[in-house]
């Protein structure tokens, strides 16, 4: 399993698998061919089907600038490995291809080879979170330890980083008024949330301030803001609502933050080594289900949990999100988007709140989810795996008909 840096990637939106990681894979295959004069992307499945929404073009275009690019658009037609496949070529002056190279974005701005490789190294020898308990049980350690000792102490500075880059995009999406790009002229609503919310009763506070800080980042990220996976650009605001509202309440240090973001880490981890965090893949349960238990994890342990109580939170936030379909309205990541970063952030604390009331102790393991949560991607129609042919997409694009 890959280091946690490998989960938590720093990148403007609005899509870490249609718009960061094509991008990256453009400037490692224009590098190798420097002799190149232009260039041709052939994109497959979901990368053609959403990818102008996504802004795909525009990542290519500054990926390949100044040199010209020709993409060719493939909706229905698919590479052998994952919906999100790529096609690079190299032309020569007579439009000949020189090389070509077949990629893979596979969520969470990960790419990997036609050979099914990745570019990314493994630290963890443990596979599943039951094995990771055990060891950790076995040990004496946390969870947060046992990061440590497969990472090693300067994940500290990296985490640390990666919680500057969070707080930053909450506060510039709290502060932002300007319609969200793309057709859908959606205005964002971070700001006035969180106005009306410091004004209001104390009973309502925890949902406000939640989906305040939630909506502020994931309008930063569908308004192409640098933001943090977490793991995925859509589902970028749950953790970060979770770790705010909570040092806030709490009064937290950061270094206690820091904890909570390495334990979260490894949950989100664990779903995207043995399943999916793409919701071209598995729908967006693979996305908001994943955001969701990883935040419900933190949640569990900086409210005082025991690792039992983390597992049982995390596993309640995926479970109840099983089945969550991927229909993002005109390819952008707006509408459901933005909205179910907010509700999965009141969400994952109400799941650490259940965890905390009982002894930790329960019937349904959190891989027993993860497996079950791949299992129903796997099974759901590709229309509902974020290729704007289904679902809300498909409703909203025919009601605009009319």
């Amino acid at each position: 399993m890959e280091s946690i840096r490998n989960l938590y990637r720093i990148g403007t939106g609005p899509s870490s698998s249609h718009t960061m990681a094509p991008r990256r894979a453009a400037e490692y295959f224009r590098r190798d061919y420097p002799q190149a004069v232009g260039f041709r992307v052939a994109l497959f499945g979901s990368l053609a089907a959403t990818g102008r929404g996504h802004l795909i073009d525009v990542a290519l275009q500054k990926a390949f600038d100044p040199m010209p690019v020709e993409i060719l658009w493939l909706a229905d037609q698919y590479l052998p490995r994952h919906p999100n496949g790529m096609r690079f070529e190299a032309l020569d002056q007579e439009g000949r291809t020189l090389a070509s190279r077949d990629v893979y974005s596979t969520g969470g701005g990960a790419l990997e080879n036609e050979n099914g490789s990745s570019e990314d190294k493994s630290v963890y020898q443990a596979l599943n979170l039951s094995h990771i308990l055990s060891a950790c049980e076995a040990s004496e350690q946390t969870l947060w330890e046992y990061v440590e000792e497969c990472e090693g102490t300067d994940i500290w500075d990296y985490l640390r980083e990666i919680w500057t880059v969070m707080q930053e995009a909450i506060e510039r999406g709290l502060q932002s008024r300007e319609t969200l790009p793309g057709e859908l002229h959606l205005p964002r609503r971070a700001y006035s949330f969180y106005q009306k919310v410091q004004t209001s009763d104390l009973h309502v506070h925890r949902d406000g301030f939640l989906s305040s800080y939630a909506l502020a980042a994931a309008e930063e990220n569908a308004a192409n803001g640098l933001v943090v996976t977490a793991p995925t650009c859509g589902s970028c605001g749950v953790l970060p609502a979770i770790l705010r509202y909570l040092k806030e309440t709490w009064a937290l240090c950061d270094d206690v933050i820091l904890r909570a973001l390495a334990t979260a880490g490894l949950i989100g981890n664990i779903v995207k080594h043995n399943a999916s965090i793409s919701g071209a893949e598995v729908g967006c349960q693979g996305e908001i289900g994943t955001a969701s238990a990883m935040a419900a994890g933190a949640a569990a342990q900086l409210l005082g949990g025991t690792m039992r109580h983390v597992e049982y939170a995390a596993e309640m936030g995926l479970e109840h999100f099983l089945g969550l379909t991927c229909d993002p309205v005109a390819g952008l990541v707006q509408i459901p988007c933005i909205e179910r970063n907010a509700f999965a952030a009141a969400r994952s604390l109400s799941c650490a709140n259940y965890a905390l009331y009982t002894d930790g102790v329960h019937q349904v393991q959190f891989d027993d989810v993860v497996l079950v949560m791949w299992l129903t991607g796997k099974e759901l129609l590709s229309s509902y795996r974020e290729t704007s042919s289904g679902g809300l997409a498909k409703i909203y694009a025919s009601h605009c008909r009319k």
